[in-house]
């Protein structure tokens, strides 16, 4: 995984999936900005307008890591960075360099 990737983390205990930013991956762990998984739909309806949430900076430890995946189209089916594009006309990147996110 290169820095800056566009991924999706997977932990357990609990289990949860993170989709954001590679900031760091290292044998302590991974640092992401972003959010769960399960908030996407909502953030992405919220980006541009005052109640916008934001994406946190956050350290998992890596016995918490399960995998690490690039966010990527699968067959027919566009990435989530993809759909932020389509949705905003900015990638993903682009956003979080312009933005306080």
């Amino acid at each position: 995984m290169k820095l800056n990737s566009i991924v999706v983390v997977t932990l357990h205990s609990p289990r949860e999936k993170i989709w954001g930013e590679l900031l760091d991956l290292n044998a302590a762990g991974v640092t992401l900005r972003g959010l769960d998984l399960n908030a996407f739909d909502v953030w992405l309806s919220q980006v541009g307008s005052e109640d916008q949430i934001g994406l946190a900076t956050v350290f998992y430890p890596l016995y918490r890591v399960e995998r690490v995946a690039l966010d990527e189209p699968v067959g027919n089916i566009p990435s989530l960075a993809a759909t932020f594009y389509r949705k905003t006309g900015l990638t993903v990147l682009e956003y979080l360099n312009n933005s306080s996110a």
